[in-house]
């Protein structure tokens, strides 16, 4: 079972930058964590394509100066990375065993966090999410955050329906990931909800769950209508072909978590 003495590093609690080696250093052999869960990212993906070496100091380097750290101490390590890694030609959904191959600069930043784990660590878990879930209505600036927002200021909405994904409950995700943990047993994972979607199959089950059904259209368009900096994959559908035959996958479908997610958080 987990420790309860967690110490927090994040902006507004105690910050702490990945991108500095000496202060993560310092803070961790002051620390002397059992474990250490690296979460911090640029998960901006037009922002890391506009800003290369932004994406990579931030994804690779700190992940890098993490994993160093790790390695001294010989601390376990556990690394949240994204479906993104792929490059989304493939027909069926993304497995742990396939080779990644990344569309944009964000994916190729974080699988390079990916090979520095994995080159420098011996105990470490490497978790891939898909579209993440989560944060509620001071916290959400993803999709739905974006989607129920936009609900307030007009009656017409636009989703792109030619991009295919596996929503990520974080709340799920949290449970999953615990549970890997406690097992001890390392390695790279795939942990998403179940079922796959588009954005503009997303933005019509917030409709539905919010009872905006009647007064809220939701019109599909393509990824044409719009044009952003970074390439996105067209499919990023993950299975979680490890968790499953290790018989540890305890992910819900999407449906199931977003409706939870808008009962408890959006109502």
């Amino acid at each position: 079972m987990f420790a309860t003495d967690v110490t927090a590093v994040d902006e507004g609690i105690k910050y702490l930058d990945v991108r500095d080696y000496k202060q993560l250093e310092e803070t961790v052999g002051k620390i002397k964590p059992d474990m250490v869960m690296h979460l911090a990212a640029e998960t901006d993906v037009d922002k890391c394509e506009l800003e290369p070496d932004h994406a990579f100091l931030t994804n690779t380097i700190g992940t890098q100066n993490v994993t160093l750290a790790c390695q001294k101490q010989d601390i376990l390590m556990v690394y949240i990375s994204t479906i993104g890694v792929f490059y989304g030609d493939k027909i069926e959904p993304y497995t742990e065993f396939d080779t990644p191959n990344p569309i944009n600069i964000y994916g190729r930043s974080k699988l390079e966090g990916e090979k520095i784990v994995q080159n420098l660590l011996k105990k470490y878990y490497i978790v891939r999410a898909g579209w993440m879930v989560g944060g509620g209505p001071k916290k959400d600036k993803k999709f739905i955050g974006k989607i129920i927002k936009q609900m307030n200021e007009t009656n017409w909405l636009k989703a792109v329906n030619d991009k295919i994904g596996s929503p990520t409950y974080t709340v799920d995700f949290s449970r999953c990931l615990t549970d890997l943990i406690e097992t001890g047993y390392y390695g790279l994972y795939h942990c998403t909800n179940k079922g796959y979607c588009s954005r503009f199959d997303v933005a019509k089950k917030i409709v539905e769950l919010l009872g905006r059904s009647a007064d809220v259209t939701v019109e599909p368009v393509s990824s044409a209508h719009f044009p952003l900096p970074a390439a996105r994959a067209r499919s990023e559908m993950s299975r979680n072909y490890k968790l499953e035959l290790l018989c540890k996958d305890t992910m819900r479908h999407w449906e199931e978590g977003l409706k939870e997610y808008i009962d408890s958080s959006w109502l």
